[in-house]
Protein backbone atom coordinates (compact mmCIF):
# COMPACT_ATOMS: atom_id res chain seq x y z
CA UNK A 1 0.00 0.00 0.00
CA UNK A 2 1.11 3.25 -0.57
CA UNK A 3 2.39 5.17 2.46
CA UNK A 4 1.27 8.72 2.75
CA UNK A 5 3.50 11.49 3.46
CA UNK A 6 2.95 15.26 4.44
CA UNK A 7 6.07 16.93 3.50
CA UNK A 8 8.40 16.01 0.10
CA UNK A 9 11.56 16.31 2.52
CA UNK A 10 10.45 13.20 4.40
CA UNK A 11 11.93 10.79 1.16
CA UNK A 12 14.06 13.20 -0.53
CA UNK A 13 17.20 11.51 0.78
CA UNK A 14 15.72 8.27 -0.73
CA UNK A 15 16.68 10.05 -3.95
CA UNK A 16 19.32 11.64 -6.55
CA UNK A 17 17.04 13.05 -9.23
CA UNK A 18 13.25 13.72 -9.57
CA UNK A 19 11.15 13.09 -12.51
CA UNK A 20 7.86 15.72 -12.14
CA UNK A 21 4.98 15.87 -13.74
CA UNK A 22 3.94 19.55 -14.64
CA UNK A 23 0.07 20.33 -15.37
CA UNK A 24 -1.96 18.90 -12.23
CA UNK A 25 1.57 19.14 -10.06
CA UNK A 26 2.67 22.37 -10.03
CA UNK A 27 0.03 23.98 -11.89
CA UNK A 28 -3.59 23.58 -12.95
CA UNK A 29 -3.39 25.45 -16.60
CA UNK A 30 -4.37 29.27 -14.61
CA UNK A 31 -3.46 29.00 -11.08
CA UNK A 32 0.49 27.90 -10.12
CA UNK A 33 0.57 25.60 -6.60
CA UNK A 34 3.22 27.52 -5.13
CA UNK A 35 4.07 24.86 -2.32
CA UNK A 36 4.59 22.35 -5.03
CA UNK A 37 7.32 24.90 -6.65
CA UNK A 38 9.05 24.91 -3.42
CA UNK A 39 9.13 21.55 -2.70
CA UNK A 40 11.09 20.81 -5.72
CA UNK A 41 13.49 24.30 -5.37
CA UNK A 42 13.81 22.82 -1.80
CA UNK A 43 14.71 19.28 -3.09
CA UNK A 44 17.46 20.67 -5.44
CA UNK A 45 19.13 22.65 -2.98
CA UNK A 46 19.54 19.28 -1.37
CA UNK A 47 21.20 17.96 -3.97
CA UNK A 48 18.68 16.44 -6.45
CA UNK A 49 18.74 17.06 -9.92
CA UNK A 50 14.84 17.62 -11.03
CA UNK A 51 13.52 17.38 -14.42
CA UNK A 52 10.33 18.26 -15.63
CA UNK A 53 8.21 15.73 -18.13
CA UNK A 54 5.17 17.23 -19.61
CA UNK A 55 2.99 15.79 -22.13
CA UNK A 56 2.82 19.29 -23.42
CA UNK A 57 2.55 19.32 -27.44
CA UNK A 58 5.08 22.49 -26.93
CA UNK A 59 8.68 22.38 -27.63
CA UNK A 60 10.55 23.06 -24.16
CA UNK A 61 11.65 26.93 -24.22
CA UNK A 62 8.09 27.46 -24.98
CA UNK A 63 7.02 25.57 -21.71
CA UNK A 64 9.44 27.39 -19.99
CA UNK A 65 7.61 31.00 -21.04
CA UNK A 66 4.52 29.56 -19.96
CA UNK A 67 5.91 28.52 -16.57
CA UNK A 68 7.60 31.43 -16.36
CA UNK A 69 4.38 33.13 -16.64
CA UNK A 70 2.48 31.51 -14.58
CA UNK A 71 4.92 31.99 -11.77
CA UNK A 72 7.09 29.28 -11.85
CA UNK A 73 10.78 30.31 -11.33
CA UNK A 74 13.71 28.88 -13.21
CA UNK A 75 15.25 27.37 -9.57
CA UNK A 76 12.34 25.01 -9.29
CA UNK A 77 13.79 22.11 -11.72
CA UNK A 78 17.31 21.53 -13.74
CA UNK A 79 15.65 20.86 -17.54
CA UNK A 80 12.73 19.95 -18.86
CA UNK A 81 11.25 17.37 -21.80
CA UNK A 82 8.20 17.73 -23.08
CA UNK A 83 6.28 15.32 -25.23
CA UNK A 84 6.39 17.71 -27.99
CA UNK A 85 10.25 17.32 -28.42
CA UNK A 86 10.21 13.92 -28.52
CA UNK A 87 7.51 13.57 -30.68
CA UNK A 88 9.42 16.18 -33.56
CA UNK A 89 11.69 13.03 -33.88
CA UNK A 90 8.30 10.59 -34.88
CA UNK A 91 7.15 13.52 -37.19
CA UNK A 92 10.48 13.80 -38.41
CA UNK A 93 10.75 10.32 -39.41
CA UNK A 94 7.43 10.15 -41.05
CA UNK A 95 5.41 11.50 -44.68
CA UNK A 96 7.06 15.39 -45.74
CA UNK A 97 2.84 16.87 -45.96
CA UNK A 98 1.41 17.39 -42.91
CA UNK A 99 -2.11 19.01 -41.69
CA UNK A 100 -1.51 20.45 -38.35
CA UNK A 101 -4.58 19.14 -36.42
CA UNK A 102 -5.04 22.12 -33.22
CA UNK A 103 -4.20 25.20 -32.70
CA UNK A 104 -1.98 27.67 -34.80
CA UNK A 105 0.03 28.37 -31.39
CA UNK A 106 1.80 25.03 -31.68
CA UNK A 107 2.90 25.61 -34.75
CA UNK A 108 6.49 25.51 -33.67
CA UNK A 109 6.57 21.79 -33.51
CA UNK A 110 6.74 21.18 -37.08
CA UNK A 111 8.90 24.12 -38.21
CA UNK A 112 12.88 23.60 -39.06
CA UNK A 113 12.68 19.39 -39.12
CA UNK A 114 12.04 19.04 -43.05
CA UNK A 115 8.05 18.79 -43.24
CA UNK A 116 5.83 21.39 -44.86
CA UNK A 117 2.30 22.57 -43.43
CA UNK A 118 -0.72 21.66 -45.94
CA UNK A 119 -4.67 20.99 -46.21
CA UNK A 120 -5.94 18.28 -44.69
CA UNK A 121 -7.23 17.33 -48.29
CA UNK A 122 -3.27 17.45 -49.05
CA UNK A 123 -1.92 15.78 -46.40
CA UNK A 124 -0.02 12.34 -46.03
CA UNK A 125 0.53 12.85 -42.19
CA UNK A 126 -1.99 14.63 -39.31
CA UNK A 127 0.07 15.93 -36.01
CA UNK A 128 -2.13 16.52 -33.52
CA UNK A 129 -1.83 18.64 -30.74
CA UNK A 130 -5.14 19.21 -29.71
CA UNK A 131 -8.59 20.92 -30.27
CA UNK A 132 -9.29 23.61 -32.39
CA UNK A 133 -11.16 24.90 -29.86
CA UNK A 134 -10.59 22.61 -26.88
CA UNK A 135 -13.20 24.57 -24.22
CA UNK A 136 -16.68 23.67 -27.06
CA UNK A 137 -15.60 20.95 -28.81
CA UNK A 138 -15.03 16.99 -28.60
CA UNK A 139 -13.69 14.37 -30.62
CA UNK A 140 -17.01 13.46 -31.98
CA UNK A 141 -16.83 17.19 -33.83
CA UNK A 142 -14.09 15.95 -35.79
CA UNK A 143 -15.77 12.64 -36.89
CA UNK A 144 -16.16 13.47 -40.28
CA UNK A 145 -12.51 15.07 -40.82
CA UNK A 146 -11.16 11.97 -38.81
CA UNK A 147 -13.10 9.35 -41.27
CA UNK A 148 -11.76 10.84 -44.43
CA UNK A 149 -8.52 10.67 -43.10
CA UNK A 150 -8.67 6.86 -41.59
CA UNK A 151 -10.02 6.03 -45.80
CA UNK A 152 -7.28 7.48 -46.92
CA UNK A 153 -5.05 5.49 -44.66
CA UNK A 154 -3.28 8.79 -43.21
CA UNK A 155 -0.95 8.49 -40.09
CA UNK A 156 -2.00 10.81 -36.98
CA UNK A 157 0.81 11.30 -34.93
CA UNK A 158 -0.63 12.31 -31.11
CA UNK A 159 1.97 15.42 -29.63
CA UNK A 160 0.00 14.99 -26.42
CA UNK A 161 -1.30 11.83 -25.16
CA UNK A 162 -2.97 13.45 -21.96
CA UNK A 163 -6.76 12.65 -22.50
CA UNK A 164 -8.03 15.47 -19.96
CA UNK A 165 -6.25 18.34 -18.20
CA UNK A 166 -7.88 20.51 -15.65
CA UNK A 167 -8.11 24.04 -16.63
CA UNK A 168 -8.73 26.01 -13.88
CA UNK A 169 -11.76 24.01 -12.41
CA UNK A 170 -12.78 22.79 -15.74
CA UNK A 171 -12.13 19.18 -17.35
CA UNK A 172 -10.64 19.73 -20.88
CA UNK A 173 -9.69 17.21 -23.13
CA UNK A 174 -6.58 17.05 -25.42
CA UNK A 175 -4.79 15.46 -27.96
CA UNK A 176 -4.86 12.04 -26.68
CA UNK A 177 -8.81 11.79 -26.45
CA UNK A 178 -8.53 12.70 -30.37
CA UNK A 179 -6.15 9.91 -30.95
CA UNK A 180 -8.25 6.99 -29.10
CA UNK A 181 -10.97 8.50 -31.20
CA UNK A 182 -9.04 8.21 -33.99
CA UNK A 183 -7.78 4.82 -33.47
CA UNK A 184 -11.42 3.81 -32.43
CA UNK A 185 -12.55 4.53 -35.97
CA UNK A 186 -9.95 2.45 -37.58
CA UNK A 187 -7.03 4.64 -37.55
CA UNK A 188 -3.29 4.67 -37.56
CA UNK A 189 -1.80 6.51 -34.54
CA UNK A 190 1.92 7.03 -33.05
CA UNK A 191 2.48 8.00 -29.94
CA UNK A 192 5.77 9.14 -27.88
CA UNK A 193 5.18 11.09 -24.90
CA UNK A 194 3.59 9.66 -21.38
CA UNK A 195 3.22 6.66 -20.82
CA UNK A 196 5.27 5.42 -24.07
CA UNK A 197 9.03 4.59 -23.46
CA UNK A 198 10.61 7.04 -25.75
CA UNK A 199 10.06 10.35 -23.56
CA UNK A 200 11.71 8.17 -20.31
CA UNK A 201 14.69 7.52 -22.33
CA UNK A 202 14.94 11.21 -22.95
CA UNK A 203 14.27 12.38 -19.56
CA UNK A 204 16.51 9.88 -18.40
CA UNK A 205 19.30 10.70 -20.74
CA UNK A 206 19.26 14.16 -19.37
CA UNK A 207 19.10 13.50 -15.87
CA UNK A 208 22.19 11.64 -16.86
CA UNK A 209 23.90 14.64 -18.55
CA UNK A 210 23.34 16.42 -15.73
CA UNK A 211 25.07 14.76 -12.85
CA UNK A 212 26.46 11.58 -14.43
CA UNK A 213 25.40 8.19 -13.59
CA UNK A 214 22.55 7.58 -11.95
CA UNK A 215 20.75 4.39 -10.77
CA UNK A 216 17.16 3.60 -11.57
CA UNK A 217 16.25 3.32 -7.92
CA UNK A 218 17.61 6.43 -7.05
CA UNK A 219 14.95 8.24 -8.99
CA UNK A 220 11.23 9.27 -8.30
CA UNK A 221 8.46 10.35 -10.86
CA UNK A 222 5.94 12.63 -9.28
CA UNK A 223 2.52 12.46 -11.54
CA UNK A 224 -1.62 13.13 -10.91
CA UNK A 225 -2.48 11.16 -14.26
CA UNK A 226 -2.99 7.45 -13.98
CA UNK A 227 -2.76 6.15 -17.73
CA UNK A 228 0.32 8.35 -18.29
CA UNK A 229 2.22 9.26 -15.62
CA UNK A 230 1.67 6.61 -12.89
CA UNK A 231 1.41 4.28 -15.82
CA UNK A 232 4.13 5.54 -17.45
CA UNK A 233 6.40 5.66 -14.43
CA UNK A 234 5.77 2.04 -13.13
CA UNK A 235 6.23 0.75 -16.26
CA UNK A 236 9.74 2.12 -16.68
CA UNK A 237 10.70 0.43 -13.38
CA UNK A 238 10.75 3.61 -11.62
CA UNK A 239 9.50 4.48 -7.44
CA UNK A 240 5.89 6.70 -7.67
CA UNK A 241 4.89 9.32 -5.76
CA UNK A 242 0.94 9.86 -6.56
CA UNK A 243 -0.48 13.43 -6.61
CA UNK A 244 -3.99 12.33 -5.59
CA UNK A 245 -5.80 16.12 -5.55
CA UNK A 246 -5.11 15.95 -9.40
CA UNK A 247 -7.46 14.86 -12.07
CA UNK A 248 -8.67 12.01 -10.70
CA UNK A 249 -9.31 13.38 -7.16
CA UNK A 250 -13.02 12.93 -7.58
CA UNK A 251 -13.13 9.18 -7.38
CA UNK A 252 -11.73 9.42 -3.87
CA UNK A 253 -12.99 12.48 -2.09
CA UNK A 254 -14.80 12.60 0.90
CA UNK A 255 -15.93 15.65 2.56
CA UNK A 256 -13.32 17.56 0.65
CA UNK A 257 -10.57 15.54 1.47
CA UNK A 258 -9.08 12.59 0.03
CA UNK A 259 -10.24 8.98 1.78
CA UNK A 260 -7.46 6.96 2.05
CA UNK A 261 -9.81 3.56 2.06
CA UNK A 262 -11.08 4.80 -0.90
CA UNK A 263 -7.70 5.86 -2.71
CA UNK A 264 -6.69 2.33 -1.66
CA UNK A 265 -9.41 0.47 -3.42
CA UNK A 266 -8.90 2.94 -6.59
CA UNK A 267 -5.48 2.24 -6.63
CA UNK A 268 -6.04 -1.83 -6.10
CA UNK A 269 -8.77 -1.29 -9.01
CA UNK A 270 -5.91 0.27 -11.42
CA UNK A 271 -3.61 -1.89 -11.06
CA UNK A 272 -0.99 0.88 -9.53
CA UNK A 273 1.18 0.94 -7.16
CA UNK A 274 2.70 3.88 -6.08
CA UNK A 275 5.20 4.27 -3.36
CA UNK A 276 4.35 7.40 -1.75
CA UNK A 277 1.21 9.56 -2.52
CA UNK A 278 0.14 12.85 -0.87
CA UNK A 279 -2.67 14.99 -1.99
CA UNK A 280 -0.21 17.91 -3.59
CA UNK A 281 3.08 18.36 -3.90
CA UNK A 282 4.55 20.03 -1.01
Amino acid sequence: MAQRIENFAEITSHYDAVFCDVWGVLHNGVSLFPKAAAALQAAREAGLTVVLITNSPRIAPLVVDQLRHIGIQDEAYDRIVTSGDVTRGLIAEGPKKVFLLGPDRDIAIIEGIGVTRVSAEEADCVVCTGFFDDETETPEDYTDMLKAFQARDIPMICANPDLIVERGHKMIPCAGAMAAYYDQLGGKTRIAGKPHKPIYDAVLSVAREIRGDLKMDRILAIGDGMPTDVRGALDYGLDLLYISGGIHAAEYTLNGETDEAILTAYLEREKATPKWWMPRLA
